[in-house]
């Protein structure tokens, strides 16, 4: 324990130990640490080594001792006992005649038993002279002869003997039985084991052992009584280590470069290092003096004598400042007074106040940093480097932009040195538009925001425009070339209490953007050089952002314009549907979102709705591709899912191409679109029936005329377009008159912080309210569903669904006869004449008589004519082939092919559209007007 506590010590003085002695100008020589040898080294752990020895012996001695007495009384006792117990059982009454009974086993055997457990001994056998055994504990040794030695009891003599048996160390007795002739009839033995007559040794161990820890207890109390006074007299040092350490405390005292003066209780200087003496010019003999007399700065003496803590006090000696610590030297049971240690920080004052700054300004630049350019938004720009500038370095701050900047543009002749603006040398005032306005109050005669300014050529906004120069104006009472743009003005400003000023222009990327212009009200200095560079550099951070801000503007305004002119900007004329729409770009950045209302032959309108996947020019120009393909797939009038399976190849070979043409550009990591979505749906007016596929977009909603809606989740999705592998389904629903068909993309239903489930359940209720117009309901959907600043494109579409009325359709059934011909054409003239469409009836009929005659000249099966009254007269022959005539010039000796000829000469539009069953001719022929003047319906 106490050699730990020697170690322990050890290592609380290793800092002293390190270094002994010193060389040439006070640099410490490097001398190894002694370790003490393992072991006892202290005069206290000696005598504790000793004492325990002693205590160990006289423990060991007693112990041994106690052993070989106790074995000898336990033996003696064994004897005595056996002996006794063996004599008293011969000596029994009755016992002679017992043994020359016929019978002595059973006379005996209960007796020894009965001696035997009353005594305690191990066994009481009674036997013949000859040693034949009468009793004994186990029964079946009776009758056997007796294992001991009975020659001198057989004489008359008792025999005493040990032995070592089945129970172990044993001591037996054998006792002869005499009659009253004193002749020996029998013999009787008794045993007993020393084990249990030697519990004496077990109750007095446990007292040896209680006073040989108590011996131990007291010399460790000793011991450590010595040790404490030991270590409080030497500090747990011996003279050599004391030497040591003296040394070590004597070098490093005087050597290090901070001073130390340790005073006593009564105010006298005990000790001064040299540093001490240094600084303070303290004569030789100060030590012993008090320190009134020592010349001390009254501060510093009072601080000495009055003995209160301090740290890192600022103190003066003469020309000098130094930092001084103080503490008392009798906290912890040392001499009364204190030490004081001293640092002289005149220079590092200088260089800290140097730092301070450079450090302020360094944070200021990082929160600018963090502050100024949030959005890519000009004017917030701006306004952010005037309201960070008030809070940390100005009073009023503005910032003068061009309007081409504004608009996305760059300054017309903007560069440093020429002409910027509509800025010149010759005389002309340079426009700029006031973008950003802050200040500490909202009272000072400013010019305000929006405000476009014509400043002068003198003024400093105008010459650093033009310049690309800093002005700095100390004093504006004394300047006149700001006061020449507007005197009055400039009096209001200057007597708002407006004394300084510094003008910077915003260049960035060797463009002046606009001017910026610092103002001092309440703080009273003026602006000087320091204040120059720190505003240069702001307005340098907040100029890169500014220009960043107006190239993205000028990037969304030509991407938004191409988008548009892209999207339909008139819808076309059809009485399928009354549709409104509604298209809004992103806040941040243009989409691929697109719309289409596209009339069909036979009175059907299809919808289409899509989103290409990215932002920007890429996809909008991608985006009007689809448009254009989708148009075009239209004309051949397929179902919903070929049109999606078209445009997905479409789009395979637009990633395809953009891939091959990154790898020719050497751009391995061009932008590539990887897909859109699409849903595609065609509604018929005459059957009611809307036929719709979707590839990878949110499903359509269905308002019913009664207002519930139903967002047709089951309707069969396929995979996005362009990535291919698997076929598009359609679906196919009835729509009753005045319902509304509403398509979407996700950028409606889904934001950063709602999901798109939550979105469409937004939607639904936004939908549920009957009797509303399509333009209200698309209004009253933005309303609820858009943010202020939509991150992504919206194209909504809401169609309400019209009928055509039965009087407006005829239908026939052509037996496939061409006599029934003629039977046909005047059947459609009393139904033209019942439209009063006689004017066409001519051309109609001979339109109806060449496509009846090829359907029953080529085709099979049933023949259907069917005429439609709607914004043009429709014309649809259909029947169960798939071959489809086609447009060609008739030689002058064929008989046939003049009439699809005349068929597109008489008819504005024709064509064929395949079904499930066949094919359908259609025509178009533009609708007379009435008699009374007025456009039909």
């Amino acid at each position: 324990m106490y050699e730990a506590e020697g170690r322990r010590t050890d290592r609380a003085r290793d800092p002293h130990e390190r270094y002994e002695g010193h060389g040439l100008r006070g640099r410490p020589r490097r001398r190894p640490r002694r370790r003490p040898p393992r072991g006892v080294r202290t005069v206290a752990g000696q005598v504790f080594a000793l004492q325990l020895g002693v205590v160990l012996l006289l423990v060991v001695a007693a112990v041994v001792a106690l052993v070989l007495q106790s074995r000898y009384d336990s033996e003696r006792e064994a004897r005595n006992r056996s002996m006794a117990v063996a004599e008293s059982f011969a000596n029994a009454p009755g016992m002679a005649a017992a043994m020359r009974g016929a019978d002595p086993t059973a006379a005996l055997q209960p007796l020894a038993e009965r001696a035997r457990k009353g005594s305690g001994v191990d066994f009481v056998v009674a036997m013949s002279p000859h040693g034949i055994r009468y009793t004994h504990p186990n029964v079946n040794r009776i009758g056997k002869h007796f294992m001991g030695s009975i020659d001198a009891a057989v004489k008359g003599r008792t025999v005493t003997e040990t032995f070592t048996g089945t129970l172990g160390l044993s001591v037996r007795s054998v006792v002869p039985v005499l009659d009253q002739r004193g002749k020996v009839v029998g013999l009787v033995s008794a045993g007993i084991t020393i084990k249990k007559v030697s519990g004496a040794a077990n109750h007095q161990l446990p007292l040896l052992f209680f006073a040989a820890a108590a011996a131990l207890s007291l010399a460790t109390v000793g011991t450590a009584l010595v040790t404490g006074r030991l270590r409080r007299q030497t500090h747990g040092l011996d003279p050599a280590e004391m030497t040591r350490m003296y040394e070590h405390h004597d070098a490093v005292l005087h050597a290090v470069r901070e001073g130390v003066l340790i005073v006593s209780g009564d105010g006298r200087l005990v000790l001064a290092n040299d540093e001490a003496r240094r600084l303070f010019a303290l004569p030789p003999d100060a030590e012993g003096r008090l320190v009134a007399e020592l010349g001390f700065d009254p501060h510093t003496t009072e601080l000495l004598v009055s003995g209160r803590p301090a740290t890192d006090e600022v103190h003066t000696a003469g020309e000098r400042l130094l930092s001084v610590s103080h503490r008392p030297t009798d906290r912890n049971g040392g001499p009364p007074g204190s030490v004081a240690t001293l640092r002289d920080t005149t220079e590092l004052r200088a260089l800290t106040g140097k730092v301070d700054l450079a450090r302020n300004r360094l944070k200021l630049l990082y929160d600018a940093g963090v502050s100024i350019g949030t959005t890519l938004d000009v004017v917030r720009t701006a306004q952010e480097l005037a309201e960070y500038a008030v809070a940390r370095f100005a009073d009023y701050v503005s910032v003068d932009l061009a309007d081409s900047v504004l608009r996305g543009e760059e300054p017309q002749e903007g560069a440093a040195g020429t002409t910027g603006g509509g800025g010149s040398v010759d005389g002309r005032p340079t426009p700029l538009r006031r973008t950003a306005l802050s200040g500490i109050r909202d009272d000072v005669p400013l010019y305000p925001l929006g405000k476009l300014i014509r400043f002068t050529p003198n003024a400093p906004q105008a010459q650093g425009f033009r310049t690309g120069a800093v002005t700095v104006v100390p004093v504006l009472s004394d300047h006149g070339g700001w006061q020449e743009q507007d005197p009055d003005q400039a009096q209001k400003i200057v007597d708002s209490g407006i004394h300084s000023m510094i003008t910077v222009p915003l260049r960035a990327r060797g463009v002046v953007l606009g001017v910026a212009s610092f103002m001092r009200a309440e703080k009273p200095e003026p602006f000087e050089e320091d204040d120059v560079s720190l505003a240069e550099e702001l307005v340098t951070r907040a100029a890169v952002s500014i220009d960043n801000a107006r190239r993205y503007t000028r990037e969304h305004t030509m991407a938004v314009t191409l988008q548009r002119s892209l999207l339909p900007r008139v819808l076309p004329e059809q009485n399928a549907l009354d549709v409104a729409y509604r298209y809004l770009p992103a806040e941040s950045g243009v989409g691929g979102d697109w719309f289409d209302v596209i009339p069909l032959p036979g009175a059907r309108v299809a919808l289409v709705v899509g989103d290409v996947v990215g932002h920007g020019l890429h996809a909008a120009a991608t985006m009007g591709r689809l448009r254009t393909a989708v148009h075009n797939f239209s004309t051949l009038d397929l179902p919903p899912d070929e049109i999606l399976s078209h445009l997905d190849d479409l789009i395979a070979r637009i990633d395809q191409d953009e891939g091959h043409s990154a790898v020719a550009d050497g751009d391995g990591g061009g932008e590539v679109i990887i897909g859109a979505t699409c849903l595609y749906a065609i509604y018929d007016p005459v059957t009611r029936r809307c036929t719709m596929a979707r590839a990878g977009h949110p499903p359509p909603a269905v308002v019913s005329p009664d207002g519930t809606v139903e967002l047709l989740k089951d309707l069969p999705v396929g995979p996005p377009l362009g990535l291919g592998g698997l076929p598009f389904e359609t679906a196919e629903l009835e729509l009753p008159e005045g319902s509304h068909l509403v398509l979407y993309t996700d950028g409606l239903i889904e934001k950063r912080d709602r999901d798109i489930e939550t979105g469409m359940e937004m939607l639904g209720d936004a939908l549920a309210h009957p009797g509303r117009t399509p333009e209200e309901t698309c209004t009253a959907v933005l309303g609820a569903l858009l943010p202020e600043r939509p991150s992504d494109d919206v194209a909504l579409i809401v169609a309400r669904t019209r009928v055509l009325e039965p009087g407006r359709i005829a239908d026939w059934e052509v037996p496939s006869d061409p006599a029934q011909v003629s039977e046909m054409r005047a059947a459609v003239a009393r139904k033209l004449a019942e439209w009063e469409l006689g004017d066409v009836a001519f051309t109609t009929e001979l339109i109806l008589s060449e496509l009846i005659t090829n359907a029953i000249r080529y085709a099979t099966g049933p023949i259907r004519v069917r005429l439609l009254c709607d914004r043009s007269l429709i014309c649809e022959v259909s029947d169960t082939s798939s071959t489809s005539p086609h447009l060609r010039y008739a030689a002058t000796t064929d008989e046939g092919g003049r009439g699809l000829f005349l068929v597109s000469q008489f008819a504005d539009r024709w064509g064929t559209r395949y079904t499930a069953e066949g094919k359908v001719i259609w025509t178009e022929q533009t609708l007379p007007l009435p008699k009374n003047g007025k456009p039909r319906p």
